[in-house]
Parts: C-alpha cells; structure tokens; sequence
C-alpha cells in the first residue's frame, strides 16, 4: 500500500501539521528562544512540506491522467504559502505568521480525501508547455491567496492597535496579535508577496490566452473563468500602479488587495466548487 496515496494516507500530512501546532502552542518561553528549538521546528516544517508536496503531485499527476478539482487547488495554495513563510523566516521574524500558514495547510491538506476531483485529461500530464502552466498558476494562485490572507490580518491588526476590536488584554489571541511584526513590515512583506505573485499570474493569464490550443487542446473561449481572471489581473496591476505612483497603503490598499483576490477566487476555485459540489458534474 503506497503511504503516498490519498487513498489511503490522505490525512497524514494534516495529522503531522496538528502535532506540529500542538507542539507549537505548549511550548515554554525557553523552548521558544531556543536556537536548537527553532532549528528543530524548520527540519519539521520542510519534511511535513516535502510529503505533502510528493503527495499532492502523486494525486493530480496520475498514470491515468490530469486529476485536479476545487480541494487539490486549496491544499497547493496552502502548501505554497507555508512554503513561502518556511523560507521568509529564515530572514525575517514571523514565527507568528507561519503558524497561521501552519494552521491553513493542516485544514485544506485533508480537503483532497473528502472531494477527491476529477480526471480532466488523460494526455496532461505528458504535455511539459501543460505542466509548466499549471505549476506557474499554482505558485502564483497561492502567492495571491497568501497575500489576501495577509492583507486581512493586517486589517485586524490596525484595528486592534486602534481599539476597534474587543479584545479581551493577555488573552492567546491578544498575546498573538503583539507577537506580529510591525505594520510597517507587514506592508512591505505584503507588497513582495504581490509583486512575485502578480508577475507570475501575467505569466499564467497570457500563456494561457495565447498557447490555449496547446495547453489545454481548444481554442480561447472568453468564459466566466478567463474573464474573472483578466478582471483579476487588472485589479492586481492597478493596485501596483497606484503603490508606484502616488504610494497608495493602509486600508485602501488591503481593500483592493481583497477585491482583486475576490475575483481571482472566483477563477480559479469557484468555478470548480460550483461543478463538483453544487453541480455534482466533473
């Protein structure tokens, strides 16, 4: 029996995250300060990323073809993220953000054994112009989803700092919320991710418009999907324009972050959601 088969082992990379977080949230102060402690949790956090990752490219890369829906989407948009964080932490502090990663990758890594997709082509996955499309959009996708979820923890951040938020003082979620970086670090983390991102999703957009007969063996159709997306990438551009141009942050900019994501969800995920769970259709 293959470990690496959602068949079978489709919970063991969420099993190994929760122990991970549990591991994370009973640690003493002294442990925490620990460089041995610290190093131990990176080992952990890159051998939880590898099987994940093996597991996931195993499960939509199949001999019988191209197997993808809605919940293999979510589960590399979190592994993405960790991933990101995984590295970021080596040169930035945000032990407390990668535990919020941590916390996403544990949930939707198990979405794939509940809805397992559906077999969209047979020849996909032999096709290298195919493969390198769909690893360029996941990353992308995922960068984005990152930095929505960023954009909207630093929107509970400056309202706390605000006292618009009704937090109870020492509490876990009150300790959690001061162990944050700065906003300022927030906001520049926030636009790295969406510079990396958005250059990516250019990719992903154009290849996919110009190369469509190739890829994914049709011509261009303009449906809800490649239109959400065009609409998608429009947002993201013009978010950067604006931060170029007249150094636009604060809550405009996690607004528009947040409109822009909205529609790229609707792309990339929705579309899938609405067939598989709605619709019961592959």
């Amino acid at each position: 029996m293959d470990i690496l088969s959602y068949s079978s082992y489709g919970w063991l990379p969420s099993a190994l995250y929760l122990i991970l977080l549990l591991v994370l949230s009973f640690r003493t102060k002294a442990m925490a300060e620990s460089p041995l402690f610290s190093g131990l949790v990176q080992a952990a956090i890159l051998v939880i990323l590898l099987i994940h990752g093996v597991q996931l490219h195993d499960s939509v890369f199949t001999p019988k073809g191209f197997v993808f829906g809605f919940a293999q989407d979510l589960s590399l948009i979190a592994w993405v993220g960790l991933a990101f964080y995984w590295f970021q932490s080596w040169f930035t502090p945000i032990s407390s953000l990668r535990w919020m990663a941590i916390l996403f990758a544990m949930v939707y890594a198990i979405l794939p054994t509940i809805f397992p997709g559906s077999l969209l082509s047979p020849q996909a996955v032999s096709d290298p112009w195919f493969k390198g499309h769909f690893i360029v959009a996941t990353v992308s996708v995922g960068l984005l989803s990152l930095a929505a979820m960023h954009a909207m923890l630093m929107s509970v951040q400056d309202r706390a700092l605000h006292r618009q938020l009704a937090i109870a003082p020492n509490s876990r979620i009150a300790n959690w919320l001061e162990e944050l970086p700065p906003l300022m670090m927030m906001e520049n983390l926030l636009f790295n991710l969406l510079y990396v991102g958005f250059a990516l999703l250019t990719l992903t957009v154009f290849s996919g418009l110009l190369f469509s007969q190739t890829l994914f063996g049709k011509p261009l159709v303009f449906d809800h999907k490649t239109i959400f997306a065009l609409v998608s990438w429009f947002l993201f551009g013009g978010l950067l324009i604006a931060r170029w141009r007249v150094g636009l942050r604060g809550r405009a900019a996690i607004r528009w972050v947040l409109s822009a994501y909205t529609a790229l969800l609707l792309a990339y995920i929705g579309s899938r959601f609405v067939l598989e769970v709605i619709l019961q259709r592959a």
